[in-house]
């Protein structure tokens, strides 16, 4: 097996994610212990070596043409996520100091020098014994930092961020006061698009979405009045200007519903930013100030036209 793919193999059995695999990873990996084509694993070495080391090992060895202004892609691809995996160490100094320096621990030295041997295993195990596989803990990094939400009854979890933190009260605050009793049919996270479409019963309602279609960013039913929200939930783009409304219009164009247009924003700076640029006969609900709406112009507070 090629040197570069021995190296792929031993992050991923170490638990590495998916992007700590690449070849950039593998070549630091192969840098570090000084394994070139030729020589085996029981041979490797763990001197202090910069970046630009790591860089001329692999392009004279390996034949790639990495140039020195990618000194640090190889640190936030390849370095950063290999000392979280307390597979290398530095040396302490500033990491703007041209004496600054990174080398595998003896542990991880110890245990690749026992790649392709009948060692492997135990010297592995023993490794993951002490040090948790980056891949869980990553995993587990994220997961705390969820935030859970209730739909429809159930349980679910967006991940962090503004955009998803102003869906969580849109159907948590917005929709007990002024969308009671209505079901969410769809939302979206911003790393899971769709994490509840109901696809079933919107097309009940007339909808056909495509691939192409770009769904509000929360959409609620009320049965018992016939209403559908359409919610866009704006930090930073998307409110419901005149093009929008059109396009949902066009998009919603069977649906016999009763259609209500609505700007949400986390506090009133984001509204005043976007305020100019929102279609009238729409509704802005503000975060900051749950118990109220504004309705632009009409004849109704809320309510489909």
């Amino acid at each position: 097996m090629d040197k570069v793919d021995e190296a792929r193999e031993i992050l991923k059995m170490l638990g590495m994610p998916k992007a700590q695999q690449s070849d950039i990873c593998c070549y630091v990996l192969l840098a570090m212990a000084g394994i070139k084509q030729d020589i085996s694993w029981k041979e490797a070495d763990n001197k202090w070596i910069r970046i630009h080391d790591i860089i001329q090992f692999a392009n004279t060895y390996y034949g790639v043409s990495y140039a020195e202004n990618s000194r640090e892609t190889f640190r936030k691809q390849a370095l950063h996520h290999f000392r979280n995996a307390a597979l290398v160490e530095d040396n302490g100094k500033a990491t703007n100091s041209p004496n600054y320096r990174y080398r595998m621990t003896k542990e991880t030295l110890q245990m690749v020098r026992t790649f392709r041997t009948s060692e492997w295993q135990i010297s592995m195990n023993r490794f993951l014994q002490y040090h948790e596989k980056l891949v869980d803990l990553y995993a587990s990094k994220k997961k705390m930092s969820m935030m859970p939400v209730h739909i429809n009854g159930d349980n679910f979890q967006f991940s962090v961020g503004k955009h998803n933190q102003l869906q969580k009260v849109i159907i948590e605050e917005f929709a007990p006061r002024f969308a009671p009793h209505s079901e969410c049919l769809y939302v979206g996270d911003t790393i899971e698009k769709n994490l509840v479409k109901n696809v079933d019963r919107l097309t009940e309602l007339g909808f056909e979405i495509t691939l192409h279609d770009k769904m509000p960013d929360v959409v609620l039913y009320r049965e018992d009045k016939n209403w559908i929200y359409f919610v866009e939930a704006v930090t930073s783009v998307g409110p419901m200007d005149s093009k929008r409304i059109l396009e949902l219009t066009e998009m919603t164009k069977d649906v016999r519903a009763g259609k209500i247009f609505v700007t949400a924003f986390l506090d009133f700076k984001t509204y005043k930013r976007f305020s100019e640029f929102l279609a009238w006969e729409t509704e802005i609900w503000i975060a900051d100030m749950p118990e109220h709406m504004i309705h632009l112009n009409g004849d109704k507070f809320l309510g489909p036209r």
